[in-house]
């Protein structure tokens, strides 16, 4: 059943997985971090990008055994959302049936975002597939203890005998529902909430916004249709791994919140962000309201064959306790709309930080294409409305498809990131000349030289005090005002590495003691643009054709 969704996802993951050779510079960030040495990198987590700090560890060994190029950077986002799409699928058909995992499966990495993010040298993807799997986990682990039966909290007596259920074990009784260990459940379903708890970690470890997924999984446990006997039992349960995960995550981030001024950056939602999920969130929500296939008991005697035909038919009440619209349209909403209202308090919101949500919508169109391109009994497939909805469904599908082609292509360019390091190089490599002075307005820019440092060894680095790997910084660190000045002064020519024209100036001392240098004691002879970039190679008054 996952083998369509994860061929679908591995090829769009690997086609074009170079992207031109080109990295922009998040994941210049990454390829520095995972470069440093050990002792280098806990340095540097202790003042700066802790939230990363697993991940970084991650890649750090994987280029240790495969080397450090553009293909290791991207290659294990791209095989974890293979993994995803394969997650999806089981969750599709875990509560809706074997046909709509597989059309969710399918939706799942044909999405924008999700073909995006598999080709990016980050932690997103990892993350949404370890988001996926602990759902995927939450549900299994909702199912099992859906079977338990309530008893009093006291350990199990001789005189309680034990009741066979092949769904949590051998030994299921009143009294060993009540204190068995961690979690208070027993058998199967102990570990499938042992597992959920593991795994929903360690993607908040990998990323803490992770976290918010707790939210939708919150709503989908109190929602959940378990029998009202075992219905308390069952919320302290996820209450305690809930509990768990934040004792986990707890120091971590206590470490990160004191390295929040990293996320100065962002001003306030980006509108095609915005624009993405709300048109993902209404398409979601009309999905919704399409009616879910049920799973349905069928009798073990039949052929396979006819077993399928019954279950994907016969529209009976679902015998587990998570249907469709409680599990994808928590998942879908919640995690957005929570980092939203964080952002009141702190400007936070990047949609990657919570990527994840776009599995709540894969389950909802793969249910509602299910439905809707396979009736149920009693309703005609020759049916004239049946016949129009569905054929007006195919064209959609159709001009869907058209539209995501350009896309897709686009994703797979170097144009398609906010910038291009590799262009930046290239670009510095054809302008400068040996012994010129180099210059990054803002400071942070300096991050397009550590893919490739070789390449700026013959220049001056003019305002920088340390390195970022002796500094423990991102982007090093620079000296004062005074002595940059004093530094431009002493060269002739100076390379300078900008932002585009007509991006927000940094007001900071240093910055302002830049400009006002090249202002008044230098020309500019030369600029190439790029990606993202302004390349400008400046010189004394009437020496550029020296």
């Amino acid at each position: 059943m996952v083998a369509a969704p994860c061929a679908l996802a591995l090829v769009l993951g690997l086609w074009g997985i170079r992207r031109g050779g080109s990295i922009w510079r998040d994941e210049v960030v990454t390829y520095d971090m995972a470069h440093r040495s050990l002792p280098d990198l806990w340095h540097t987590l202790q003042h700066v990008d802790a939230v990363h700090g697993l991940y970084y560890l991650f890649m750090h060994g994987l280029f240790a055994v495969f080397g450090g190029g553009v293909t290791t950077l991207r290659l294990p986002s791209a095989l974890a959302m293979t993994a995803a799409a394969a997650g999806v699928a089981l969750l599709g058909a875990r509560v809706a049936g074997r046909r709509a995992g597989i059309a969710a499966g399918l939706v799942f990495p044909l999405l924008p975002p999700v073909q995006e993010y598999a080709q990016e040298g980050r932690s997103y993807a990892l993350v949404c597939a370890l988001v996926t799997w602990s759902t995927y986990l939450l549900v299994r682990a909702l199912d099992a203890s859906a079977a338990l039966e309530a008893g009093p909290a006291s350990p199990p007596g001789p005189e309680a005998g034990p009741v066979a259920n092949p769904a949590v074990g051998p030994e299921v009784g009143s009294a060993a529902v009540s204190w068995w260990g961690l979690f208070r459940v027993p058998g199967a379903a102990r570990r499938r909430w042992a597992g959920y708890a593991l795994v929903t970690l360690v993607a908040c470890l990998l990323h803490e916004f992770a976290a918010l997924v707790l939210t939708a999984h919150a709503v989908t446990v109190v929602l959940a249709g378990v029998p009202s006997a075992v219905r308390g039992t069952v919320r302290r349960t996820w209450l305690v791994a809930a509990v768990v995960v934040a004792v986990g995550l707890a120091p971590q981030a206590l470490l990160s919140a004191g390295q929040s001024a990293q996320l100065s950056w962002i001003l306030w939602p980006d509108p095609v962000q915005l624009a993405t999920f709300a048109l993902l969130a209404v398409v979601g929500v009309l999905c919704a309201r399409v009616p879910a296939r049920a799973r349905v008991p069928v009798p073990a005697h039949l052929p396979a064959r006819a077993r399928e035909a019954v279950s994907a038919r016969v529209p009976v009440p679902p015998q587990d306790p998570v249907g469709m619209r409680p599990l994808a349209l928590p998942l879908l909403i919640a995690p957005q709309v929570t980092l939203m209202l964080l952002s009141q308090l702190k400007p936070v919101y990047v949609d990657r930080y919570v990527l994840y949500y776009v599995v709540g919508f894969a389950l909802l169109a793969g249910a509602a294409l299910d439905r809707v391109f396979w009736p149920l009994a009693g309703e005609g497939p020759g049916d004239p409305r049946a016949v129009r909805v569905r054929r007006r469904t195919a064209w959609a599908l159709a001009a869907v498809l058209a539209g995501l082609l350009p896309l897709s292509v686009h994703l797979r360019g170097p144009e398609s990131r906010k910038d291009d390091a590799t262009a930046v190089v290239q670009a510095v490599r054809d302008l400068a000349e040996p012994g010129d002075g180099l210059l990054f307005t803002p400071a942070r820019r300096r991050v397009w030289t550590l893919s490739e440092p070789e390449q700026f060894r013959g220049l001056t680095d003019l305002a920088l005090s340390r390195s970022p790997a002796s500094s423990g910084t991102l982007y090093g660190t620079e000296v004062s005002a005074d002595r940059i000045e004093a530094r431009m002064h002493a060269a002739e020519r100076i390379v300078v590495l900008g932002d585009p024209h007509g991006e927000p100036e940094d007001e900071t001392s240093r910055e302002a003691a830049k400009r006002t240098v090249l202002r008044d004691s230098f020309e500019r002879c030369a600029v190439r643009d790029v990606t993202g970039a302004r390349v400008s190679v400046y010189a004394r008054p009437g020496h550029c054709n020296d």
